[in-house]
C-alpha cells in the first residue's frame, strides 16, 4: 500500500467509530502499510462538539452508559484496541465515580470516555499507520485530480485520498418566526433571543438572576436549560423522605416560563431493567411482513407501516399486563397466537387479549399519549398545574416501574427498538413524498421523539420540585410565544388557560434545529453547496415531490450526489447531515458487542474507503438489511446486524 491519505472530519461518535473501524480493518492486513489518517475537529478532537470535555456535569446523556459503546466489539482479554474495548460503562465504572451501568452520565464523561477510546486506536495502529489529530475548523474540501484538497481555518491545506464528512448539528440560518423573534429582540437592548442549539454553547449565564426567560419547548434541550439556570446557577436538588425533591435555591437563579405544543415536558424513561446487549426481536413489524401485504412501490406510512407498528406495541403492552396477572406461560401463549394470525394482515391485538383475560384493557393511542391536555380546556394557571402535576406523577408511576415491568414504557420502548425497521421501509423515498413529508415527519416522528427519548426520572422530580418553589412555570399546551411591541416584551401564554399570559425578557429556543443543506451556515457546508457537491435529496415518490433538506446521498456506503445525479465515490456523508434522506441519524452510539446500523454504516464507509484506494482484489457483499451491494475491504467480514 502506498501513500494512502483518508481523513475523517468531525470526531464525534459517528466519525470516531469510522476511524475505529478503519485502523480495526488496517491491523487485519499482512502486508506493509503507508497510511495516513487524519482525524479533524473545529471543538475537541476525539469527543467532538455535542459530547466536549469542558462542559459542566449537569448536561445528562439520555441512555444508560452500561448500553453504550465506543468500540465494534467486546473486550477480549487484550489491550483497549480497535475492535475491541469497554463499554462506556464499563469504562465509567473503572474510574471510581459510576453510581452503577443504568446511570446516567453526564455527556463530558462520554466525552472523555470517547477521548480514551482514540488514545485506544492511537496505540494500536498498525506498522506504517500514522494518525494524526487536528483541532481546527474545516473551511472547503475542493477535488484536485485524484484526491481532494483540504482547507483548514488556520490556512493549513491538507490532501488526501479519500474524505469522510461526518460533521453533525450546525447552525442554520432563522427563517420564519424565528427570524420575526430574534428580529424584535435586536431592536429592544433590553430583550434576548438565544437561538436552538445546544444548551451548552448557549450564552444562558448572561440571563439576569430575578427576570424571566421563556423557554420554546419541552423537550430534551428544556431539561439542559432548566438544569442551566438553576444547578448551574449555584441551586441544589436535596431528597425528601417521601422519594420526591426539594430545591434549595441559590437566588442568583431566573424564572423559567416554558411550553410546548403538548404543554408537558416530555415523558421520563422507564427505569431500566435490560441488560447491555438486550436485542428487541419484533414478532410482527418487520420489513418483510409489511412488504408483503401490500403491491410493490412505495409505501404510505398511515395504511401500510404504522398499523404493524402498533400492533408490535400493543403485543408488548397487552403481553406485558398479561404476564403480571396470569404468568409468563398465558403472555408467552398470547404472543404466540397473535403471531399465528398476522399470515392474513395486521391482527386484531387487544381483541386477542380479550381472548386470553384481558377484555376491558384500554388501545394505546399515540396522539393521546402526546397530547394529554389537547380536549381539555381550564379554568386558569392553577388549575392547569393542578393536572400537570397529576400527569408528571403517573409518569413517574410508570417510569419508576421500569422499561420491562410497566407495560405502558415497555410497549413505548419498542418505538425505540423497532427503529431500524423504520429506516430500511423509510429511507430513500421508501414513502410516498406526501407521506413522509405529512404522516411520517409531521404526525410519527414528533410523537415518536415525545414518547420514546425521554430523559432520566430525576428529570421530571426536579421539575416538580421547580414548580413547588415557583422558579418554574409552564403556562399550558398549544404555547403561543408572541412579541408586545407596546409593552417590549415577549410574551408567552396558552389559548387553553385564561390568565396564562406572562411577559418575558429572554426567549430561549430550547429545539434542536432540523438538519436542513438548504440554511447551514457553516462555511464548509455552504461552499459545498454553492458548488453542487452537496445537494439537498427530493423525494419524488408517489407522483409528487419533496424537498427533504437532507444532503443527497447513495445508498451504503453514502457518497453524496451532486446536481447532474453523479456521486463523488471518493467522498462519504454519515450522520445529521442526511437526515430526512435517512432517519434518526442523531442517534451517537451502539450497544456492546452488537453490530446495529450505526457500526455497519461506520465500517462500510471504512471498508469501502480501504479498497477504493488500494484497489485490493476482494469480494463483495451485502451489508444485512441494505438493498445495494457494499464492497467488503481490508480485514474481517462483518458481523451480522443486529436488531440493538
Amino acid at each position: 500500500m502506498s501513500g494512502t491519505r483518508i481523513a475523517v472530519i468531525g470526531s464525534g461518535p459517528r466519525g470516531m467509530m469510522v476511524l475505529e473501524r478503519l485502523v480495526a480493518r488496517l491491523a487485519e492486513h499482512p502486508g506493509p502499510l503507508d497510511v495516513r489518517l487524519f482525524l479533524v475537529d473545529a471543538v475537541e478532537p476525539g469527543a467532538g462538539q455535542v459530547y466536549r470535555t469542558d462542559q459542566p456535569d449537569w448536561f445528562l446523556m439520555n441512555t444508560v452508559a452500561g448500553q453504550i459503546s465506543g468500540y465494534s466489539g467486546e473486550p477480549d482479554g487484550g489491550p483497549a484496541r480497535a475492535g475491541a474495548g469497554p463499554s462506556f460503562g464499563q469504562w465509567w465504572e473503572s474510574t471510581g465515580d459510576c453510581p452503577g451501568p443504568d446511570s446516567y452520565a453526564p455527556r463530558g464523561q462520554y466525552g472523555r470516555y470517547l477521548r480514551s477510546v482514540l488514545a485506544a486506536v492511537q496505540a494500536s495502529l498498525p506498522p506504517g499507520v500514522r494518525l494524526r489529530c487536528i483541532k481546527e475548523r474545516v473551511e472547503d474540501v475542493v477535488r484536485a485530480g485524484d484526491r481532494y484538497r483540504i482547507a483548514l481555518s488556520g490556512g493549513e491545506r491538507l490532501d488526501a485520498d479519500r474524505v469522510v464528512l461526518t460533521t453533525g448539528h450546525s447552525r442554520n440560518a432563522l427563517t420564519g418566526r424565528e427570524r420575526a423573534l430574534d428580529a424584535f429582540a435586536r431592536q429592544r437592548p433590553g430583550l434576548r433571543y438565544i437561538q436552538g442549539g445546544s444548551a451548552a454553547d448557549m450564552p444562558l449565564e448572561e440571563i439576569e438572576p430575578g427576570s424571566r426567560a421563556g423557554v420554546i419547548g419541552l423537550g430534551l434541550s428544556f431539561y439542559d436549560v432548566m438544569a442551566a439556570l438553576t444547578i448551574g446557577r449555584g441551586g441544589r436538588f436535596t431528597p425528601r423522605g417521601d422519594g420526591t425533591l426539594r430545591y434549595e435555591p441559590s437566588g442568583d437563579e431566573p424564572v423559567i416560563v416554558a411550553g410546548s405544543r403538548s404543554g408537558m415536558p416530555l415523558p421520563a424513561r422507564g427505569s431500566n431493567q435490560k441488560p447491555p446487549r438486550y436485542s428487541y426481536r419484533p414478532v410482527l413489524f418487520t420489513p418483510e411482513r409489511v412488504r408483503a401485504h401490500r403491491p410493490p412501490g412505495p409505501l404510505d406510512f398511515r395504511s401500510d407501516v404504522f398499523p404493524w407498528l402498533l400492533a408490535e406495541m400493543e403485543l408488548v403492552y397487552h403481553g406485558t399486563a398479561l404476564r403480571h396477572r396470569f404468568g409468563s406461560g398465558v403472555a408467552d401463549e398470547f404472543a404466540a397466537y397473535v403471531a399465528a394470525s398476522a399470515g392474513q394482515g395486521v391482527p386484531d391485538v387487544r381483541a386477542a387479549a380479550g381472548r386470553f383475560g384481558l377484555p376491558d384493557r384500554p388501545p394505546l393511542d399515540l396522539d393521546a399519549l402526546a397530547r394529554p391536555f389537547a380536549q381539555r380546556t381550564f379554568t386558569g394557571p392553577k388549575d392547569f398545574e393542578h393536572a400537570l402535576r397529576e400527569e408528571i406523577e403517573q409518569d413517574l408511576a410508570h417510569a419508576a416501574e421500569g422499561n420491562v415491568d410497566s407495560a405502558l414504557k415497555a410497549a413505548l420502548d419498542v418505538m425505540r427498538d423497532t427503529r431500524w425497521v423504520i429506516r430500511d421501509l423509510v429511507d430513500f423515498s421508501g414513502l410516498t413524498a406526501r407521506s413522509q413529508r405529512d404522516d411520517f415527519l409531521g404526525w410519527y416522528v414528533p410523537r415518536a421523539s415525545f414518547l420514546a427519548a425521554g430523559p432520566p426520572i430525576v428529570r421530571l422530580q426536579q421539575v416538580l420540585a421547580l414548580l413547588d418553589r415557583g422558579l418554574l412555570h409552564i403556562v399550558g399546551p398549544r404555547t403561543r410565544f408572541e412579541t408586545d411591541a407596546a409593552g417590549g416584551r415577549f410574551v408567552v401564554s396558552s389559548p387553553q388557560v385564561p390568565g396564562s399570559a406572562v411577559a418575558v425578557t429572554t426567549l430561549i429556543d430550547a429545539r434542536i434545529p432540523d438538519p436542513d443543506v438548504r440554511r447551514d451556515l457553516s462555511p464548509l457546508a455552504t461552499r459545498l453547496r454553492g458548488r453542487g457537491v452537496w445537494t439537498s435529496y427530493v423525494n419524488r415518490s408517489g407522483g409528487a415531490d419533496y424537498d427533504t433538506g437532507g444532503v443527497a446521498v447513495t445508498r451504503s456506503p453514502f457518497h453524496p450526489v451532486d446536481g447532474d445525479g453523479v456521486a463523488d465515490e471518493g467522498m462519504y456523508v454519515l450522520g445529521i447531515p442526511t437526515e430526512h434522506t435517512r432517519w434518526f441519524m442523531q442517534v451517537g452510539s451502539s450497544r456492546p458487542g452488537m453490530w446495529s446500523d450505526f457500526v455497519h454504516d461506520a465500517d462500510a464507509i471504512a471498508a469501502h474507503a480501504l479498497r477504493a484506494v488500494t484497489r485490493t482484489g476482494v469480494p463483495q457483499v451485502r451489508i444485512p438489511g441494505r438493498d445495494g451491494p457494499v464492497v467488503e475491504g481490508i480485514g474481517e467480514r462483518s458481523p451480522e446486524r443486529t436488531a440493538g
